[in-house]
């Protein structure tokens, strides 16, 4: 089952702002959620975690270790709709994570 990745005006122009090699990372981690879009706790892929963000439950990615992204998953419609992505710094600051 493949879901369709959508981004929001944020994350289009986060990513259009990378220099080129920055940019086929993020865009290639975030096209890997049309496949699993769900964290696989004990599978050894730590990048993926759901939590709540602002009294919301969202889906967070970490992309290496330098971005991160927000996303929410929307099962009825077969999509995953990519809601932020920051550098990973200052989404810790913003939001807390360790």
């Amino acid at each position: 089952m493949s879901y369709n990745v959508l981004l929001a005006d944020q994350p289009r122009e986060y990513i259009s702002a990378l220099d080129d090699k920055s940019r086929r990372i993020v865009k290639e981690n975030l096209g890997k959620l049309a496949d699993d879009p769900y964290p696989r706790p004990g599978s050894g892929q730590g990048d993926k975690e759901k939590l709540v963000v602002d009294g919301e439950e969202l889906y967070r990615l970490h992309i290496g270790r330098t971005h991160t992204s927000f996303y929410d998953i929307l099962e009825d419609k077969q999509e995953v709709r990519i809601i932020e992505v920051l550098d990973i710094d200052e989404a810790h600051n913003r939001y807390g994570f360790n």
